[in-house]
């Protein structure tokens, strides 16, 4: 991938932008049964970190630059890493059940490998 083909193809055929998006959708499904005092914190912490996600894949794909799309896939990893730690909490404190867990950790491992992919790729 060169830097003029980086905007060329569409975001929405970008592989980790889906699952980022799948991701930031099963968030918000899962926190909708978070205790209430819980709706200023942990739940908009989680739900701010999810969408940051696929928001800034797609900031970096509009830079149009390989230089700029890596360095937002990076902040894209930080914040799945962010994610991540919140739905340890999240299990930990008894607001999500460790099947609903599983299921949205395994998408975040899926993700870490896409976004991981990606870079390496832009890197070339």
């Amino acid at each position: 991938m060169d830097a003029k083909t980086v905007g060329a193809w569409d975001l929405k055929d970008l592989v980790a932008w889906q699952v980022a998006m799948e991701l930031a959708r099963e968030v918000y499904f899962v926190t909708r049964t978070f205790p209430p005092d819980e709706r200023f914190g942990l739940t908009q912490q989680l739900r701010k970190s999810a969408v940051s996600i696929p928001s800034n894949i797609a900031e970096g794909h509009g830079r149009s630059s390989k230089r700029e799309f890596a360095r937002f896939s990076l902040i894209a990893r930080g914040s799945l890493k962010e994610l991540e730690t919140q739905l340890l909490l999240s299990r930990d404190f008894g607001f999500l059940p460790e099947g609903e867990f599983s299921r949205v950790a395994a998408l975040t491992l899926r993700l870490n490998e896409l976004i991981t992919g990606l870079l390496r790729r832009l890197r070339r």
